[in-house]
């Protein structure tokens, strides 16, 4: 089936057993995200409420509730999506394997959207408190739609090919906005509209975008893509649909995706910010409230059989970590084409994505030489964090190819444990200072300001790693509790931070020399609770990466400074502690736990993974 609403891609799910209906009533403030949450974290299938409290809509959740979900729902286009991008790689296959690429001209029809004058979307016409109003977590700042396709164009009048397709927060209800007409529109640094809002305010007069929620899942995962700019998302999406993605053209609105489920119309005032938030997001903490864009609301539409998708946004794993997979196994064979030498990245989904990056790179041009200092490598490093979404990334971990021909880049212990054997911390550390980090990101110095580092690593191995303490590490006062949390990587546990108490080189690596046994371990992590960061690899990457601002909490024993190069004679320390600045974690209001509790317990299908 090449689903063209909701309701197809639920009964597509429900017919292969992939899809539980929950017909009892169902909260969807804070107790239908705490359901999703689990069933997720328990393998589960989409699960479809039929009876949500005060809400005249069918919702359903974990529509992308695995990798082998997402691959069924678009088992009928994936391998055309596939073959399509071999031929980007390599267009002479065509020539060469053309018995394998009989599809293809097909596919690359369905990659033109449509015009229309109307659509299934627009049936029906509701008011903006009638939408459902899902709240994810306790402190969160009212409603948000958490599945947006998000359709913006620089200028009235312009192709469907200049329309930007993508996914931002959206505010339905709190704070500040009309609950009539306002709706907040959060979108971050590095994100297409932000060039139709630039626009905009060159002309002096708003811009119109138009929010659909559901149609197509192709429209849902195209609206994350991270495509090229001037690559449209709705080519993409009609490739993946199997058919053209129709858009309702016309004067007084942006194209509305005629198949979706929902639309939001209206315009935004380039010039007008409204608070929006707090918000739990996927970095596992609040995203505080700050200004951000309003849109005004003309009309909002819905079609018949209207289903209302959603998902949650937290500390991954979640929903969205399927898409970070998919999206991987789709475009991953095509990174050598854009970025030269580099062989794979990996945006580790485990530290919110954009704090950790690993890539695997080549020293190629001086085989030549045998040196075991970074050269190539570090021009492969810059390409990245100039490469779209990439460039948000505050810490880059990148090896070379030729050191290891089977190195796994999803297998962060291991990929680190390499890196951790060879690197040399008095030259291999490149800093970027007072540049832009993900918008949700807190450790900076400021809403979208940090900095970056660059670890970048060749040759043979230089040491071997301890996988126990062995005697006493002679720490300093108020230090403790030593845990290893892989090979080389030892997590303690320090005094709490305090925005004006002393740095952690006065506390810690300024009262160590070299020789101290600590120095074993190359890379020390010091944590508030060193138990729970030592815990697991999720543990420790989320607690030492969302945690740490590179140029201000990196530190090392035996630290110097030469020409401006920053490097340590020792082991290297990352102060992962909470500091005064940053958001606060999300956590689980406990009278809905127990509320879902109560519903594991009275068994049914469902229950079995609450």
């Amino acid at each position: 089936m090449k689903h063209r609403s909701t309701r197809q891609a639920v009964d597509d799910l429900a017919a292969g057993g992939r899809l539980i209906r929950y017909e009892h009533p169902v909260d969807a403030n804070l107790e239908l995200a705490e359901i999703q949450r689990r069933v997720y974290l328990s393998g589960g299938p989409a699960v479809l409420f039929t009876n949500v409290t005060g809400c005249r809509f069918p919702m359903v959740s974990n529509l992308f509730g695995s990798l082998d979900q997402a691959r069924y729902l678009f088992r009928h286009t994936i391998d055309r999506v596939r073959k399509l991008i071999e031929l980007k790689i390599d267009p002479s296959l065509a020539a060469k394997q053309f018995w394998r690429y009989p599809s293809v001209p097909l596919t690359a029809l369905t990659m033109l959207p449509r015009r229309c004058r109307s659509g299934a979307v627009m049936q029906n016409s509701i008011a903006l408190p009638e939408l459902p109003q899902l709240k994810s977590w306790p402190d969160d700042g009212g409603a948000f739609v958490t599945l947006p396709q998000v359709l913006s164009q620089p200028a009235e009048g312009a192709s469907l090919q200049e329309t930007n397709l993508g996914m931002y927060r959206v505010q339905l209800s709190g704070n500040d906005y009309d609950p009539q007409t306002e709706v907040g529109m959060h979108y971050q640094i590095h994100r297409g509209i932000g060039v139709h809002h630039r626009a905009a305010l060159e002309n002096g007069r708003p811009f119109r975008v138009v929010v659909t929620v559901g149609g197509a899942p192709s429209m849902t995962l195209s609206a994350v893509m991270p495509l090229p700019e001037g690559l449209s998302e709705l080519t993409f999406a009609g490739a993946l649909a199997g058919h053209r993605i129709p858009m309702v053209t016309g004067p007084g609105h942006a194209p509305i995706y005629a198949d979706a489920d929902f639309a939001i119309v209206g315009t935004i005032d380039p010039t007008r910010q409204k608070p929006e938030g707090p918000f739990g997001d996927h970095l596992g903490y609040y995203s505080l409230r700050h200004d951000f864009p309003v849109l005004n609301v003309e009309r909002i539409y819905h079609r018949n059989d209207a289903v209302w998708p959603l998902t949650v946004v937290g500390r991954p794993p979640q929903e969205d970590t399927t898409f970070g997979e998919l999206i991987h196994d789709l475009t991953g064979p095509v990174i050598p084409t854009v970025l030269p030498g580099i062989k794979a990245v990996h945006a580790v989904d485990a530290s919110g994505v954009h704090p950790l990056l690993l890539a695997i790179g080549s020293e190629r041009y001086m085989p030549m030489s045998g040196s075991s200092e970074p050269q190539e490598l570090l021009t492969q490093a810059n390409a990245v964090l100039g490469n779209g979404q990439l460039s948000l990334a505050k810490y880059l971990w990148i090896a070379n190819h030729y050191d290891n021909t089977e190195l796994d880049i999803h297998d962060v212990s291991g990929f680190l444990q390499h890196m951790l054997q060879r690197v040399d911390w008095r030259r291999d550390l490149h800093f970027q200072t007072q540049t832009t980090i993900d918008t949700l990101d807190y450790s900076g110095s400021g809403l979208n300001r940090g900095s970056k580092v660059v670890i970048a690593a060749v040759g043979p191995v230089v040491r071997q790693l301890p996988t126990s303490i062995e005697g006493d590490l002679h720490l300093p006062e108020g230090f403790g509790q030593p845990k290893v949390a892989a090979p080389g990587i030892l997590i303690i546990q320090g005094p709490a931070a305090s925005a004006s108490g002393p740095r952690l080189d006065a506390l810690l690596t300024d009262r160590m020399d070299v020789h101290s046994p600590i120095n074993r371990f190359p890379l020390v992590i010091v944590a508030d609770d060193s138990e729970f960061s030592a815990r697991t690899i999720n543990n420790f990457v989320w607690t030492t990466f969302t945690r740490s601002n590179p140029a201000a909490d990196i530190y090392g024993i035996g630290a110097f400074v030469a020409d401006k190069h920053w490097g340590c004679e020792g082991s290297l320390v990352i102060d992962a502690r909470v500091k005064p600045h940053h958001a606060p974690p999300l956590i689980e209001d406990p009278e809905i736990v127990k509320r879902v509790d109560a519903i594991a317990a009275r068994g049914g299908a469902l229950a079995k993974y609450l």
